[in-house]
């Protein structure tokens, strides 16, 4: 900092005087234009490094970016590559808002399934074992979105969401519809989600059971029974919609997708040693087949 405050006064004083105002010793200020002259041997990664943090929407730390740049052939540790982006001032800023948690428990409506889970959320293989939940968003114009999605535990993949005005059945139908699609023939997953009415009603067993699905419920009031959705949600608030001004359904809509298919086909998770959600399927498809 010094001496570039040096070098820049010079053309108007004198170099003693300058490094004398300073304290800075003769020595030590040709050292630095010494090594301001060599060429910046991080130029390369620093120039990959920019733009990806940006595509990535800033939410990318330096661990997922040292995972990008092993992708893109660079050499360099961990350690350096936390290194550079602190010298080149990219640090991840997440948004938290507070707002109200929903909760659908209205009692014991209908039928309330057994926790298969249990808390025990070690899936390795994709569409066996499924979580779902309906979380609510405070719009700009005052009012609530609500959005059901449903996760794949084993790749975190969002195989399914609806988003509405109201918490209804119409709503959880419409996106057991869309799970629909992605079910393997005779297979029999689990469907994993809390003590939610619409989770209860005769519809919605029947619905599950048409589709060959076995229903696990939380217990009564314990979140960390469907921790995998519930950090799902968490992301998508933080990593996209409290970033926004949402202003209505059709608003909130669209950005779910968005984000859904960002985090589905792009988004790298560091316990899949880098892999987005979509690749992991594809990989784990990939393996079942060579086995069999």
């Amino acid at each position: 900092m010094k001496a570039s405050v040096v070098t820049s006064l010079r053309p108007q004083y004198g170099l003693p005087a300058l490094l004398a105002a300073l304290k800075l010793p003769r020595a030590t200020y040709y050292d630095r234009l010494k090594r301001d002259k060599k060429p910046d041997k991080y130029a390369k990664l620093k120039a990959f490094i920019r733009p990806l943090f940006h595509e990535k929407h800033e939410i990318y730390g330096y661990r997922r970016i040292y995972k990008e740049t092993l992708k893109a052939g660079f050499k360099y540790a961990e350690e350096t590559v936390w290194r550079v982006m602190r010298r080149m001032g990219l640090s991840v800023t997440l948004y938290s808002k507070h707002t109200s948690r929903y909760s659908s428990y209205k009692g014991t409506v209908g039928n309330v399934a057994k926790n298969v889970l249990k808390q025990h959320f070690n899936a390795t293989l994709p569409l066996t074992v499924m979580h779902t939940d309906v979380t609510q968003v405070r719009l700009a114009n005052g009012q609530w979105g609500y959005i059901s999605a449903i996760t794949d535990e084993a790749s975190r993949e969002v195989l399914a969401f609806s988003v509405s005005s109201s918490p209804n059945k119409e709503m959880i139908q419409e996106t057991l519809n869309e799970l629909k699609r992605h079910l393997l023939p005779g297979s029999r997953p689990i469907l994993h989600s809390d003590q939610g009415w619409q989770y209860q009603i005769p519809s919605y067993v029947a619905q599950l059971k048409q589709m060959n699905i076995q229903q696990s419920m939380s217990r009564k009031g314990n979140c960390h029974d469907n921790a995998p959705i519930e950090s799902f949600f968490n992301l998508l608030k933080r990593e996209c919609l409290n970033r926004l001004t949402i202003g209505n359904i059709a608003n909130l809509r669209d950005k779910v997708a968005e984000y859904s298919d960002w985090f589905n086909h792009e988004r790298i998770s560091l316990n899949k040693d880098g892999l987005t959600p979509v690749e992991y399927r594809e990989m784990m498809v990939t393996e079942q087949m060579e086995v069999a």
